[in-house]
């Protein structure tokens, strides 16, 4: 037997108390959890990926590289760009004014990692090598 959303939202409706509505987001928050591991569970360390068109800020979408460890949830990892897209960053005139980049890229460094806490894994693309 299949449930229609309709049915769901409806069932939804009809709850008593803001108790039984947690429990119900709850789940939902579970199966949404489910599915996004499932749904990137391919992207692991070592594997080659291009950062998409969902990923802020716009100056790193399209440039390739390396996925890294993933974070304790799953939801992120680091990323280390390949060598053209470390030369496309550190050359792009988006990366900040003269003398203060956003990213600060040294000459001598061929493969970037970028800061921070890492990129969503659903603004990685794999790459097929």
């Amino acid at each position: 037997m299949s449930i229609t959303i309709d049915e769901v939202r409806g069932f939804i409706r009809q709850l008593p108390d803001a108790a039984a509505v947690a429990q119900v987001q709850e789940a939902a928050a579970k199966r949404l959890g489910a599915l996004d591991k499932a749904a990137y569970a391919g992207i692991l360390p070592g594997r080659r990926a291009r950062l998409n068109d969902s990923l802020r800020p716009a100056l790193l979408r399209g440039l390739t590289g390396t996925v890294q460890e993933r974070n304790r949830t799953g939801s992120r990892a680091g990323f280390i760009l390949d060598e053209e897209s470390t030369r496309r960053l550190r050359t792009d005139p988006r990366n900040g004014e003269p003398g203060r980049p956003r990213y600060r890229i040294p000459e001598d460094t061929q493969r970037f990692r970028l800061p921070g806490s890492g990129i969503p894994v659903s603004c990685l693309d794999l790459v097929k090598d």
